[in-house]
């Protein structure tokens, strides 16, 4: 991910369930610049997302760029489900940025 450019027209989900894999890309998200950052999880995940990043040093503002649990409540169940609420959700993101 280092190698990346990672701008305003970057769309990220990350979708390991690996703190080791997944902090490590959001302290790059978070530095940068990208549109969107999603993060897979639980509600208690999340939670125990946002300690860790406030531990290394981000603030409530920068963290509130992540949504989390992603995607549309559309009380997905199969994996199909899952991606279309966070396709849904990426695709509401962008559009309104654009009108605003």
């Amino acid at each position: 991910m280092p190698k990346l450019r990672l701008n305003q027209d970057t769309y990220a989900v990350l979708l390991s369930h690996d703190p080791k894999i997944d902090d490590q890309a959001l302290h790059l998200l978070l530095r940068s610049e990208v549109a969107y950052i999603g993060c897979l999880g639980s509600r208690k995940t999340h939670a125990k997302r946002l300690k860790r990043l406030e531990e290394a040093g981000f603030t409530s503002d920068e963290t509130d760029r992540i949504y989390a649990p992603v995607g549309v409540n559309i009380h997905a169940k199969t994996p199909q489900e899952i991606a279309l609420s966070v396709m849904a959700q990426v695709v509401e993101i962008k559009n309104n940025e654009e009108v605003g």
